[in-house]
């Protein structure tokens, strides 16, 4: 894959002021909500919002386990952070890791049955505040497009070839 090369500034197509403008909202935007649900599960549950997603992920496996690397990629972190995320869920009692049967040489990440309580006791409360936050701000047809845009932004960055340099992937 060839590296991007710095453009040189008579060469780069700048945002036009609408593009700002929607490019700021979107940041301010993002950065609010991330920061109300980290706060909400810090309050309801003690962990932050990386961290439920680990335990939803889990839940939502076959047999509440995954290979450690199949939950780094869905959580888009690198194995190093995901392995001290798991570390601190494995002190809470949450989640525990065991070695791969099929490949001695990886480990998987199971969702504890109290993983699995702390999980149902904090949902609802996560669910009401991503509703409050953002949905009932927003139409039905608002949400279907912020879904439809959402999707055509994912797909454009996520490589369709398994040689991409993601952290996720090192």
């Amino acid at each position: 894959m060839e590296r991007m090369r710095t453009a040189r500034p008579e060469d780069t197509r700048w945002l036009t002021d609408q593009e700002q403008r929607t490019w700021r909202a979107y940041m301010h935007a993002v950065t609010l909500l991330e920061d109300h649900l980290d706060r909400q599960l810090q309050r309801d549950a003690g962990m932050p919002h990386m961290y439920y997603g680990l335990l939803v992920q889990l839940a939502e496996a076959p047999r509440r386990r995954l290979r450690m690397t199949e939950l780094a990629i869905g959580a888009k972190i690198t194995r190093s952070r995901l392995s001290h995320a798991v570390a601190r869920l494995e002190k809470n009692g949450w989640v525990r890791r065991e070695n791969c049967a099929a490949d001695k040489r990886g480990q998987v990440a199971v969702l504890t049955d109290e993983g699995y309580e702390v999980l149902a006791r904090t949902a609802p409360g996560h669910v009401a505040a991503v509703r409050q936050a953002m949905f009932d701000r927003l139409t039905p047809e608002q949400q279907k497009s912020l879904g439809e845009i959402m999707s055509v932004i994912a797909e454009g960055l996520q490589p369709k070839d398994g040689g991409a340099d993601l952290p996720w992937l090192r």
